[in-house]
């Protein structure tokens, strides 16, 4: 099993100190925490720490490591891990804290980011709203290099404990609250996909009321009726009906856009309503077209152009660690066998000018709308006057990572050299076994540790293969009858634990709101903290609208809970049930 705290040790690898544009501003650190190709052919997610001195700067790389993970243990965050890099700036601040923190009256704090709830200490702001210097965040982000506003994602960290947040150009999340890990992938669903909140409520404590507008923008909020979506073809009529990613089924739940009635969204709960959820099948498949958009699909090969009919042609699609992508190939609209390359030497080209066209698309079950479903193409002219010369290439060019545990059900891939008179082999071998040959290996290994190797022109490459799902321990009281709450806490040395009631959608376990190590408490109706509902039995036993009806939930329940590890195994799924009395 991949162990989270393994992280560190690739924080490790830093690129050294650098000063921005600006002068007085502290010089900060540029660490690499995941890279996995070059800069102008990924998502360069960029981690800023504010607030964090020099004394803190390992806690700044330890909030980093649970915001990034967490990330990690999401889809489509997961199946998509391989199209991000990922680039933690550290900077030592002169003070600790960030501004207003908790309330308007807290002391200002000197931070080279500005960073501060309220909106920034704006008296007409909200609370939680937890914003950044866009200037000075631009500056330390320009400082990884390579990197660009086109080609970026910029999520700041406030050193704090206090819940608080904000998605916009850029993403912002507090370090050390115990939901603070949950914060940011909300934040990326503004930020990266344009997702739109579904809350019923702006303000806490302050209800939102009855919707007044026309047909919202927001492909995740609706007026219509299910029977007017399949109809018309609208929204999310092509999920209609099944289970959701985040508990109950994909139709028509009431409440969104701070509005508790006259609005609809797809799910009772999901990402942008309730920390802890997954995306919805409708959110998950706004975010994968989004992360693709900011990737070339194809992300090498032989230039476009005019080429001979006497050589190799290649494509280099990106790799997700979940599937491969599909490639096609014609020549003048005509199917051809190949994947990554194909000889036209053995295609018998007939004299004169000929198209020939590589398409890749990715066929992942999270897009159903073809407008949207990622695919790219590469166009040649093939001219048989040309002659190419020969053209060689090193054995190895690119591959899977080597140096962490691959998932038990990853593909993991090796890009050779481009020869022009040959196709190179990829032999792969699982456990000194002869596995296949290619530039990629679905992997289908079973329980355990393997060795999996790659052997292609004398050289060999070698990944652990981590086919172990991390345990989970669950601390209870004693008995399963209980009155009035009980409390629960999960625990795993190598994973993250998730848990749901009744059979809802999995949540992730974060202990207590407002402290990462207490327990976290069931009650019949929910235990209010700070304008939220938590461990409300009677809604799924999570945070709920505080203004919602809550239903008391009294009588028998069945709590599951497991762990997901960071090389992405799902531990095994226990229980427990419990009775709850007055």
């Amino acid at each position: 099993m991949r162990k989270w705290a393994g992280f560190v040790a690739v924080l490790a690898l830093s690129l050294g100190l650098a000063t921005p544009a600006q002068a007085g501003e502290p010089a900060a650190g540029v660490t690499d925490v995941q890279v996995t190709g070059p800069v102008a052919q990924r998502f360069n997610l960029v981690v800023l720490g504010d607030g964090y001195t020099a004394a803190e700067q390992p806690k700044f790389f330890a909030d980093v490591e649970r915001h990034v993970n967490t990330l990690w243990s999401l889809e489509p965050f997961k199946s998509y891990r391989s199209y991000f890099n990922v680039y933690a700036v550290s900077i030592a601040s002169p003070e600790s804290g960030v501004d207003c923190d908790p309330s308007l009256d807290a002391p200002r704090r000197d931070t080279p980011l500005n960073m501060g709830f309220w909106g920034g200490c704006n008296p007409q702001s909200v609370q939680r709203l937890l914003t950044v210097d866009d200037d000075a965040a631009q500056r330390y982000a320009d400082l990884v290099p390579g990197t660009s506003p086109a080609n970026r994602q910029i999520l700041a960290i406030g050193n704090s404990a206090t819940y608080g947040g904000a998605g916009g150009a850029y993403a912002t999340a507090s370090g050390g609250n115990a939901l603070s890990a949950l914060i940011s992938p909300h934040e990326l669903g503004h930020s990266l996909g344009g997702l739109d909140d579904e809350y019923d409520y702006y303000a806490r404590n302050v209800p939102g009321g009855a919707y007044e507008g026309g047909e919202p923008d927001s492909i995740h909020h609706t007026l219509l009726t299910e029977q007017q979506m399949r109809a018309q073809h609208a929204k999310w009529w092509r999920w209609l009906g099944e289970p959701s990613e985040s508990g109950g089924t994909i139709g028509r739940s009431e409440g969104g856009l701070y509005s508790q009635t006259g609005v609809w969204r797809p799910s009772a709960h999901s990402m942008m309503k309730t920390l802890g959820y997954a995306f919805d099948q409708v959110g998950r498949e706004r975010m994968t077209q989004r992360i693709a958009a900011k990737v070339p699909l194809v992300a090498g090969g032989t230039p476009a152009g005019t080429i001979g009919a006497d050589r190799v042609v290649w494509v280099r699609p990106m790799h997700p660690v979940s599937h491969r992508l599909d490639i096609r190939w014609t020549l003048d609209g005509v199917a051809l066998p190949g994947r990554e390359a194909v000889d036209l030497r053995r295609v018998h080209v007939r004299p004169g000018r000929h198209v020939l066209t590589a398409t890749v698309t990715d066929p992942t079950p999270f897009v159903r709308d073809p407008a949207v479903r990622p695919s790219a193409t590469r166009t040649w002219t093939v001219d048989t006057t040309v002659v190419t010369p020969p053209a060689s290439g090193p054995a190895v060019v690119a591959s899977t990572p080597t140096s962490r545990p691959v998932g038990a059900h990853d593909v993991v891939y090796v890009e050779t050299g481009e020869p022009t008179g040959s196709i190179p082999q990829v032999a792969w071998t699982l456990d000194g076994r002869f596995a296949g040959t290619g530039t990629d290996f679905a992997l289908d290994a079973p329980r355990g540790t393997h060795k999996l190797t790659a052997t292609t022109g004398g050289r060999t490459l070698t990944w652990t293969v981590d086919g172990t799902g991390p345990q989970t321990t669950a601390e209870l009281p004693p008995g399963s009858v209980f009155h009035g709450s009980f409390p629960m806490r999960l625990s795993s040395p190598d994973g993250m634990p998730e848990f749901r009631v009744d059979g809802d959608g999995w949540h992730k376990y974060f202990g207590w709101p407002t402290d990462p190590n207490a327990p976290y408490l069931f009650t019949a109706r929910g235990t209010d903290i700070d304008g939220l509902a938590y461990g409300n039995l009677g809604s799924g036993g999570l945070t709920v609208s505080p203004f919602a009806e809550r239903t008391p939930g009294y009588g028998k329940h069945r709590i599951e809970y497991r762990s997901i590890d960071a090389a992405g195994n799902v531990g095994p799924t226990k229980s427990f049930t419990v009775t709850l009395q007055p």
